[in-house]
């Protein structure tokens, strides 16, 4: 009986430290510029994105604190280190992104109802500063929002943020143009759908792997099927996946094998494999005799024989 660990360094994404530091300075600079000439204007449209606005340094914040949390190093207290707290981040993340489009929905249907004339020439500049802002501080996060959910977040919530500026600053466009007062929360509600529909699969997924589910980016079946088709595994049991942040995954597996099997060159295949064809960087794999009684552990699984 014998038994394998591999660890892979924790996910490192150069520039990514910066680019939070970079944004959360635009967007603290942007909201005291919105703040500024909404009550110039007396713009209520302005001042309410600048609320928003405000809601989304404080999401970069939860982000950033999420990803030099989860660079910290293992302790005796913390055996994996902070990992799990970029998935946190990444639900508070989604949650502020939710209320914000919560307090969109509500502040457009109050202007419905209540319809009121804006400041059409201070909107437009000021959202195009936006725009601009926002758009820039999102590409910041591009790259890394495509391996860590956390990052992800920090990308929806800037994209997000360009599409309201975009949406307020069309709204006074038109508004110049034809005069007409529903525009303005009528964009705010297809804005907010927008966002919500970008938002749910965030908040699902993080939710998803606070609770141990297995990553999206791990396909079971696929695990399963290379595992059962390793020479001289009888069978498998006890596999169990689980994210141990947004941007590593963990397993572990007992592997049933023939007597003549080579134990130490398996575990080197089965954990470079994992970590190639998987992004499974944490493997722990137990190797146990086919002699004697079979185990019949959870996830129990016998290889189709051909």
């Amino acid at each position: 009986m014998s038994a394998g660990h591999h660890h892979a360094p924790p996910s490192t994404l150069p520039g990514t430290g910066r680019a939070f530091a970079i944004g959360i300075g635009l967007n603290v600079a942007f909201v005291v510029v919105e703040v500024f000439y909404g009550l110039q204007a007396d713009s209520l449209a302005l001042l309410a994105d600048a609320g928003h606005n405000l809601s989304d340094v404080l999401g970069l914040v939860v982000a950033w604190a999420g990803f030099v949390v989860a660079r910290r190093l293992p302790t005796d207290l913390h055996t994996y280190g902070w990992q799990r707290g970029s998935i946190l981040a990444a639900l508070v993340n989604a949650v502020l992104l939710l209320v914000a489009v919560g307090g969109l929905v509500w502040g457009s249907i109050g202007r419905i109802i209540t319809p009121a004339p804006i400041v059409g020439a201070t909107v437009i500049w000021v959202a195009g500063v936006g725009v601009l802002i926002n758009t820039a501080t999102a590409l910041l996060f591009l790259r890394g929002s495509r391996q860590d959910l956390n990052i992800r977040g920090a990308f929806l919530h800037m994209a997000a943020d360009a599409l309201v500026s975009l949406g307020v600053m069309l709204a006074g466009v038109l508004y110049l143009w034809r005069g007409w007062l529903w525009l303005d929360p009528v964009m705010g509600l297809v804005i907010a759908a927008v966002i919500l529909v970008g938002t749910w699969s965030l908040f699902r997924q993080s939710v998803h792997l606070t609770l141990d589910g297995v990553p999206e980016t791990v396909q079971l079946a696929k695990v399963r099927d290379y595992l059962g088709g390793l020479p001289g595994v009888i069978r498998f049991h006890d596999l169990h996946v689980w994210p141990l942040g947004t941007a590593d995954v963990a397993m572990t597996v007992h592997l049933v094998v023939q007597d003549e099997v080579r134990h130490d060159a398996l575990l080197r295949e089965v954990s470079d494999e994992l970590r190639a064809r998987f992004g499974i960087g944490h493997a722990t794999v137990q190797l146990e005799s086919g002699r004697g009684s079979c185990p019949t552990g959870l996830g129990e699984h016998v290889p189709a024989k051909g």
